[in-house]
């Protein structure tokens, strides 16, 4: 079993996820209505539930490593997805198990310093042209992550100390249009970030 089957029981009971999903979403509300949603390392689904309900996503393709963070996703789908828009996958995140340049928009909420620069690239190729990233990233010096998580922690993306930094992480990926946004959220700071292919 994983470290994240091992959390995903009492996943929900912060709230913290749940806020920073909903606020990274919710930052891309004013593009168009995109077709397919890929969500990568969904946990119990925020991001996904949350591109339906404020995007109108016609599609979200969900994925993340913990088959026990998916069955969690998959009972709150009933309520939250009742017209099954969602395809949940358990898997590792690259490649991405959606097609080359089909994707409209990437959404990872507190995931990327899992899962480093391969990601980045990786979306790169699943992207339409001019698709959209959305992700979020913990401000440096404010992380602190507890032994079980710090060993997982990517070493190829520095965690930015400031908004340019934090934009300049997609940007040194070869994306473009890349802004930043700090957010706070019950003591902890993270970068919302967005970017375009």
């Amino acid at each position: 079993m994983n470290v994240f089957d091992e959390i995903a029981a009492g996943y929900d009971d912060n709230l913290y996820h749940q806020v920073v999903a909903e606020k990274l979403v919710t930052g891309v509300a004013d593009a168009p209505q995109p077709g397919l949603v890929l969500d990568v390392a969904t946990g119990t689904g925020a991001a996904a539930f949350a591109a339906l309900q404020h995007l109108g996503a016609r599609e979200v393709v969900a994925i993340d490593l913990s088959a026990r963070m998916i069955e969690r996703a998959k009972a709150k789908a009933v309520v939250q997805d009742p017209s099954g828009k969602i395809t949940w996958h358990v898997g590792p995140a690259v490649p991405a198990p959606v097609p080359a340049l089909g994707t409209d928009l990437v959404v990872c909420s507190s995931s990327l310093h899992f899962l480093g620069v391969e990601a980045l690239k990786d979306w790169l190729r699943v992207l339409r042209p001019s698709g959209r990233l959305a992700f979020s990233i913990p401000l440096a010096g404010t992380f602190a992550p507890s032994p079980g998580f710090a060993s997982l922690v990517a070493a190829d993306i520095p965690l930015p100390a400031s908004a340019e930094e934090a934009a300049a992480i997609a940007l040194n990926a070869g994306y473009t249009d890349a802004v930043a946004h700090k957010l706070e959220v019950s003591s902890k700071a993270v970068f919302l970030v967005y970017a375009s292919s």
